[in-house]
C-alpha cells in the first residue's frame, strides 16, 4: 500500500461530523461564556449607576449574577472536556463502522458507552435549548431600551416633552419596586444609552445568544452522529453474533 492510499484510508476514519460539531461547540461555548460574563458585569454597573443607587435594593441580583458567572466557568470547563470526549468517541465509532482494523470487535462495554453518550447528548441538547431561550431575555430587555432611545432621537417623532418617555426596569422584576430611582426618563435615558457599558453589554448579549444557538446546533450534529454510529455498532454486534453459528 502506497503513501497516498494510506493517507486516503486514514482520512476515511476521520469523524468529520463530530469534528465540525466540536469546533462549533467550542466556538459557541466560548462566545456564550466569554461575552456573557462581561455583559453581566456591565449590567451590574448600569443598574448601580442609574437604576438602583441603594446597594441593598439590588444585593440579591448581584449575588445571582456572581453565581451565574461561576456557573459560566463550570460550563466552559465541562464542555471543553465533553467536546474532546465526544470527538474521541467519534474516532472510535467511525473506525468501528468503517472497519479500518480487521481485528476490531465491538464489545458490550463499548456499545453501552456509546449509548450513554447518545442519551447524555440528548439531555444536554434539551438543556441548551433552555439556555438559548434564557439568553434571549437580556437581548430583548436591552433592545427595548435601545429602541426607546432611538425613538426619542428620531426627527419624525414630533415629541413635545421627551421627559414623558421612560424605561422602568422594575416592571421586569430585575430590581424590587421600592428601588430608587428604578426608572430613567428623557435625557437621562438618552445618556444611559450613550454610555459604553450599555453599548458593550447590549452587543455582547447578542453575541452570547448567538453562541448559545451555535452550541445547540453543535449538539444536534453530535446527536445525529452518535445516534447513527451507535445504531451501526449495534447492528454490527448482531451480525457478529449471527456469523458465529
Amino acid at each position: 500500500m502506497g503513501c497516498f492510499e494510506c493517507c486516503i484510508k486514514c482520512l476515511g476514519g476521520v469523524p468529520y461530523a463530530s469534528l465540525v460539531a466540536t469546533i462549533l461547540c467550542f466556538s459557541g461555548v466560548a462566545l456564550f461564556c466569554g461575552c456573557g460574563h462581561v455583559a453581566l458585569t456591565g449590567t451590574v454597573t448600569i443598574l448601580e449607576n442609574h437604576f438602583s443607587k441603594v446597594t441593598s435594593d439590588h444585593a440579591m441580583l448581584t449575588d445571582v449574577i456572581q453565581l451565574m458567572q461561576y456557573v459560566i466557568y463550570g460550563i466552559a470547563s465541562f464542555f471543553f472536556l465533553y467536546g474532546i470526549i465526544l470527538l474521541a468517541e467519534g474516532f472510535y465509532t467511525t473506525s468501528a463502522v468503517k472497519e479500518l482494523h480487521s481485528e476490531f470487535k465491538t464489545t458490550i462495554c463499548g456499545r453501552c458507552i456509546s449509548g450513554m453518550f447518545v442519551f447524555l447528548t440528548y439531555i444536554l441538547g434539551v438543556a441548551w435549548l433552555g439556555v438559548f431561550g434564557f439568553s434571549a431575555v437580556p437581548v430583548f430587555l436591552f433592545y427595548n431600551m435601545w429602541s426607546t432611545c432611538n425613538a426619542m432621537k428620531s426627527s419624525m417623532a414630533n415629541l413635545t416633552n421627551i421627559d414623558t418617555i421612560c424605561v422602568d426596569v422594575r416592571q421586569y422584576g430585575i430590581i424590587p419596586w421600592n428601588a430608587t430611582p428604578g426608572k430613567a426618563c428623557g435625557s437621562t435615558l438618552g445618556d444611559i444609552c450613550s454610555t459604553s457599558e450599555f453599548y458593550l453589554s447590549y452587543h455582547l448579549y447578542i453575541v452570547a445568544c448567538a453562541g448559545a444557538g451555535a452550541t445547540v446546533i453543535a449538539l444536534l450534529i453530535y446527536m445525529m452522529a452518535t445516534t447513527y454510529n451507535f445504531a451501526v455498532l449495534k447492528f454490527k454486534s448482531r451480525e457478529d453474533c449471527c456469523t458465529k453459528f
